[in-house]
Parts: C-alpha cells; structure tokens; sequence
C-alpha cells in the first residue's frame, strides 16, 4: 500500500470519527439551547397566571392553539411539584398528536389549589434543529470531500522529488554508467534524501570503476605469465625423456595451469558481459549451435557409455553467437561430467525452451551454485560455469531453470 493512500485512509477515517463526535455533540448542544429557549416561554406564561390571579382572585380562562395550551386542575389539600416535561399534545388543525414541552406547576385561588399545565410545541423547534443537523451534515461532507482532494493534490505536489529520485534509483545501472543527478527540493528531508542518494550514487560508481579497472588489468596481466608458463613447460617436455614421478608432476601442472587459464578466460567474460563490452548480435540458429556442441561433446559421451537422446526443433535467436555458443557448451559439459557411467543424457529444443536432462550423482543447491566459485560435491570444475550461464541468460531476458533430484536433474533455458 502507497504512504499517500494509508495517509488518506487514516485521515478519512480519523475525520469521520471527529465529525460524527462533534455532529452529535453539537446537536445535542443544539437541542438543550432551545429547549431551555421553550423552557423560558413557559416560565414567562405560568408568571402571566400568577400575575392575573393575583390581580383577578380567579383563574383565567383556559387556553388552546396550534401551538400552546393551557389548563387548570382542581386538587387537594397539596401542591404539586413544579417541573418541566417532555410531552405530547393535540394540534387542533392536523388532528395529531405532535411533541411539546409542558410546565407543570401549581397556584393557589382563594384557598383552593390548582395545577398549571402550560404545553408548547416542540415541532418548530425541532424542525429548526433537523435543518441546523443536515446543514451540519453537509458541510461536514462537503470539507471531507474538498479534504480528500486537496490532500491528493498537494501531497503529490510535495511528493514529487521523492519519486523523482526513487525513479532515478529505478533506473540506475553501473553497467550502462547512468547517473544520479539532484533532485532539488524545499523540504529539508527530500533534500538530505536527494544529498544521501547523489552521495552513494557517486561513490558506488567509484568503487565500480576501480573494481572493474582492477579485474581488467588482473585479468590481462595473467595472461603473459600463463603464456610463458605453457612455453616453458613445453619446451621442457621435449628436453628429455623423465621417470615416471617427473611425468606425474608435470601432469599435474599442466593440469593446474590449464584449469587457471580457464579460470581466467571465465573471468575475464563475465567481465565483459557485466560491463556491456559485447554488443555484436546476429541471427543464431541454436539448432546448428547444439549440434555442433553435441558433436564435440562425442568423444566424452562415448567413454561413460552415456544414452544421448536428441529431439531438436527450429529456434532463432537475436545474440551473441559466441556467448550462446558458452551458455550451450557448459550446460552440455555439466550434464556429461555430472552424469552415471552408462548414464542418460536428453537435450530438447523447441520454440519456447531448452532443456537437457541427464541422470546425475549428486544433489545440489541451484540457487547456491549460482554464485561465483561455488560448485557442488565431488565437481571439479572452476565454479564459474553456472554463473556464465546466469550472466548470459540475464543479459538477453532468458529464464535458466533447474528442477531435479539426487539421481535426475533438469536444466532449462526459457527464451
């Protein structure tokens, strides 16, 4: 959920809340000031009996309209006790009964005692009270509604360099050397996000550079002390003829200088393909290049007496032909290498998918193999095979997948 439509939730929610308080309370409010204003008429017209019975010695005549009445009452020897009553009375036009507020009261007539019922209607004042509540209401409404509108317009006015750096974050990419460039704001925190954001931007690209520039140079300085090493060691070799330990040895470090100059190859490549140096594309027919992947895989496949089923249909591909030529090589390499003697091996193609399956030796993690110089149990590759397949799937939108057990495993590449 987006901070502005939490905000506007919670300030909705919490506005209703605050205006349906206040609506209640101020139409209470509303009602108790003019009930007190009815209750105030009715003092005024139990004083007119008081006063014309004092003047009179007898009581006035009893009255009746639409709106007030009056009415006397014989009692006994007591009084009653004077108090203001909410009540119903007849209106004389409609024939119904309708609200009012009565006061009931007492006098005394020449020794006789009387109750005093002074009734009013309620009907007008409640009517005004409907009207001032649905006003109230309405106006409620109507700054919830302009609430509402002004939080989306001016939030997202003061929100825009927030998203305008957040898209610049989107879109940065050291690989393509873009830039971060300042987002001017007059609110102090955008502008320490804008400054925190430019800063690391900057110094990130700067610790890219010099990682890269040191791979480079790494990379490319090995190769002249491999070269000597593989001329010197073959010069060696036809000097003379060595025992058996003297072979073995040199074996060994022909071994070990060659699996360094593929560790170096490799890293050099991904290099190049993290920093966008190989942009050549063509047409690939990735029929013609596992065919020519399975032709130099033979000789491998026949010493383990590997079962190599093939069902291979028509995909062309806008690539690198190279690098699909690597991606092809390794996972054919891997499914060989992994493989039982007289083991299986499937490799399918079709418009969708590249799958080559094979019986296997060993469970593994994919997700862990992913990275760099990791390898599985028992392998004894460099550990960057999988990660060149990773690089070079991501870098044209492929999809490399794995799915399998400790005796099947199932690598495919979705284009």
């Amino acid at each position: 959920m987006k901070l502005l439509t939490k905000y506007n939730r919670i300030n909705v929610a919490v506005t209703v809340i605050i205006m349906l308080v206040t609506g209640i309370i101020y139409y209470y409010t509303i009602s108790h000031i003019l009930t007190n204003q009815i209750d105030k008429d009715l003092v005024l017209e139990e004083n007119e009996v008081f006063s014309y019975v004092s003047k009179n010695h007898h009581l006035p005549d009893v009255y009746e309209s639409n709106h007030q009445q009056i009415a006397f009452m014989k009692l006994g020897s007591g009084k009653v006790k004077r108090r203001f009553v909410d009540t119903v009375y007849h209106d004389l036009d409609e024939k119904d009964m309708e609200a009012g507020r009565a006061l009931i009261s007492s006098v005394n007539v020449s020794g006789q005692n009387y109750s005093i019922l002074v009734t009013q209607s309620k009907v007008e004042t409640e009517d005004l009270i409907q009207v001032v509540f649905l006003i109230t209401i309405g106006v409620i409404v109507i700054l919830l509604v302009v609430l509402l509108l002004l939080n989306r317009i001016i939030l997202k006015s003061i929100w825009k360099p927030f998203y305008k750096v957040l898209s610049q974050l989107k879109g940065f990419s050291l690989a393509d050397n873009a830039s971060v460039n300042s987002t001017p704001s007059t609110i102090d925190e955008f502008t320490e996000l804008d400054h925190a954001v430019t800063s690391m931007a900057d110094r990130v690209k700067s610790d890219y550079q010099n990682l890269k520039v040191f791979t480079e140079n790494a990379s490319h300085e090995l190769m002249t002390p491999i070269s000597v090493i593989n001329s010197k060691l073959d010069t060696l070799v036809q000097t003379d003829d060595f025992t058996d330990k003297q072979s073995k040895l040199l074996n060994d470090i022909y071994g070990t200088v060659t699996r360094l100059t593929r560790l170096n190859k490799s890293m050099l490549l991904l290099a190049k393909i993290e920093n966008g140096l190989i942009q050549d594309i063509q047409q690939v027919n990735m029929r013609e290049v596992l065919e020519d992947s399975i032709y130099q895989h033979e000789e491998m496949i026949l010493q383990l007496g590997i079962t190599l089923k093939t069902k291979l249909g028509n995909k062309l591909l806008n690539a690198n032909r190279a690098l699909m030529e690597i991606l092809v090589n390794n996972l054919i390499s891997n499914a060989i290498r992994h493989n039982y003697q007289a083991g299986s091996l499937s490799i399918l193609l079709d418009a969708e998918k590249l799958s080559i399956i094979n019986t296997g030796k060993h469970a593994f993690n994919f997700e862990q193999v992913l990275k760099r110089f990791q390898k599985s149990d028992g392998s004894e590759g460099i550990g960057l095979g999988l990660t060149l397949c990773k690089q070079i799937c991501d870098k044209y939108g492929f999809k490399l997948q794995y799915q399998g057990d400790k005796d099947s495993h199932v690598f495919s590449v979705l284009f």
